[in-house]
């Protein structure tokens, strides 16, 4: 049986990752500084570990064959705008450590959740702007720190897999949100932020954004399903935008599905969803 690591997993798309793959019929060990708050994690192993520490990076990939790197220290862009020393010491610790560790430990394959953030925020400022392309990210001006982090990273990969034969892909992450997320404390997401103020308020009306610019990123809800679909030979960073097919939860309305490459053995993919 193929043993998987996910960092990040006491997170919202960690969790819910972990809980797919163990139906897939992988091992799969979690680990993060905390527990998910909302449910109890369906992992074989879960390890509670400060992933900036090199030594706890040993530890979470032993034995592994694949890694789904998630681990950040992040929230929307109330937390990320605020936090820029904070954020680029913590993830950099935590994915140069971690990229290193699974090269040490004989990982095979590995996958680091980048973000729409790399991209350059002028690109970003009004409503009318055309739809990101992942070659947009150069030249490079990402927003924020967390952005530059982020887009450091996607280039150690690049190296690492040329350099040392780890195969490496990379996903950019628009602004997620789902059953099980973040929706209050400061970190979460404008979505879940807009929907717990609805809830709180009583108010059924469409929510009003912050700014004209504000309804310009794409936000995926969560849902996750699966299609054979990605050519193994892309290795190229890819955005998770709006795809061409629709997929429907049971007892939820279509969505329109979001492209995410999944290290499986068999070339099957995850379908990130937004509402359509």
């Amino acid at each position: 049986m193929k043993k998987v690591l996910v960092t990040g997993a006491g997170g919202f798309i960690g969790h819910h990752l972990v809980t797919f793959l163990k139906k897939q019929g992988y091992w799969v060990r979690g680990v993060d500084v905390k527990l998910p708050e909302y449910s109890a994690p369906d992992a074989d192993e879960f390890e509670l570990l400060d992933l900036r520490r090199w030594d706890n990076c040993l530890q979470a990939t032993r034995g592994i064959d694949e890694v789904y790197a998630l681990a950040a220290d992040m929230g929307g862009m109330g937390f990320i705008s605020c936090h820029h020393a904070q954020i680029l010491h913590n993830n950099s610790l935590i994915n140069l450590h971690t990229l290193e560790a699974a090269r040490v430990n004989g990982v095979s394959r590995y996958l680091f959740t980048s973000s729409a953030c790399i991209y350059p925020e002028h690109l970003q400022t009004t409503t009318d702007v055309k739809p990101l392309k992942e070659e947009d990210a150069y030249p490079a001006y990402p927003q924020d720190a967390y952005g530059w982090e982020k887009l450091v990273i996607e280039r150690l990969c690049m190296h690492y897999r040329e350099d040392y034969g780890l195969e490496t892909r990379v996903v950019r992450f628009h602004n997620i949100f789902g059953p099980l997320g973040t929706w209050e404390g400061g970190r979460e997401k404008a979505p879940a932020a807009m929907c717990r103020r609805g809830r709180r308020t009583g108010s059924s009306s469409r929510p009003s954004t912050a700014s004209p610019a504000a309804s310009t990123p794409s936000w995926p809800s969560c849902s996750i399903a699966r299609r054979r679909w990605w050519p193994r030979c892309w290795r190229n960073p890819v955005s998770s935008r709006q795809g061409a097919w629709t997929y429907s939860m049971p007892g939820a309305a279509p969505v329109c599905a979001v492209r995410w490459w999944l290290l499986t053995r068999d070339g099957w993919s995850v379908l990130i969803c937004r509402p359509g």
